[in-house]
């Protein structure tokens, strides 16, 4: 997949991932990867970068746990972030479902 695409989404997508509960940075990773049959295959690079930017925005918060001897963060949804995601679906709604109108000729809204 084009990383262009994920352009204004990866945010919804990580406050996604971390509504099932805590996860450290390589589950959200993992999760994205796994949970998109491997479209969402993101670098590091890419993924904290944004929990820090959701971190300071106040939808996510962090602590540091330890695991096996090793220390590694832990991302959870603030109810901040659960508002936000709850938002941010309903427009993905109304934005896909036009664009798929769109892209099939179909009418929008569909007549019901």
């Amino acid at each position: 997949m084009r990383p262009d695409l994920l352009k204004g989404h990866l945010d919804t997508l990580l406050l996604a991932v971390l509504e099932g509960g805590a996860q450290h940075g390589y589950a959200v990773i993992e999760a994205l990867r796994t949970g998109s049959a491997g479209a969402l295959d993101l670098p590091t690079g890419t993924v904290y970068p944004a929990l820090h930017r959701l971190e300071r925005a106040g939808l996510i918060t962090s602590e540091w746990e330890t695991v096996g001897g090793r220390r590694r963060r832990a991302y959870r949804l603030t109810a901040a972030g659960q508002a936000a995601l709850g938002e941010q679906r309903a427009v993905w709604d109304q934005f896909s479902t036009a664009v798929t109108a769109v892209l099939t000729r179909q009418p929008w809204p569909a007549a019901t």
